[in-house]
């Protein structure tokens, strides 16, 4: 069994049952943001998670230790055509350079791990159409002069 097939029993599952990203963190302990990407194989569950989720979404028991193996980080290189994806793309590469500015004057010179990261999706009401607010924090790991 792959992460894979875990993720598309996962999915599967989801749909089955008809529940959301936030309803299956909540009956794990977890944020959906995080969920969804350990779900996705992106991110290697702690034991404990992932016997929650095999039990909750009703899946084989050898897909938890699936769930336990660390991911191998591999997306497409090329800019992607979903739409929504692409924006993210767009933000990055119009704004980076001023992230990284500022990052920079207000840390030092460094980077924000995206290791010893979260971030949280919320939807704001605004009278011009409501709004999705992404919010990311990472660590700040400075960069070693040798």
């Amino acid at each position: 069994m792959t992460k894979e097939d875990v993720t598309a029993m996962i999915l599967s599952a989801k749909k089955q049952a008809g529940l959301k990203w936030e309803e299956i963190a909540e009956k794990i302990g977890m944020s959906p943001v995080w969920t969804h990407s350990a779900c996705m194989g992106m991110n290697a569950m702690p034991r404990d998670k992932a016997e929650a989720l095999v039990a909750v979404m009703g899946l084989p028991q050898e897909a938890a230790s699936v769930l336990e193996e660390s991911p191998t980080k591999v997306w497409e290189q090329a800019v992607p055509t979903d739409p929504c994806i692409y924006r993210l793309y767009e933000i990055v590469g119009v704004y980076g350079p001023t992230i990284k500015a500022i990052i920079n004057e207000k840390f030092g010179e460094g980077i924000m791990s995206a290791i010893d990261f979260d971030m949280k999706i919320t939807r704001v009401e605004n009278p011009k159409g409501d709004r999705v607010k992404l919010e990311m924090s990472g660590k700040f790991l400075a960069y070693n002069n040798w």
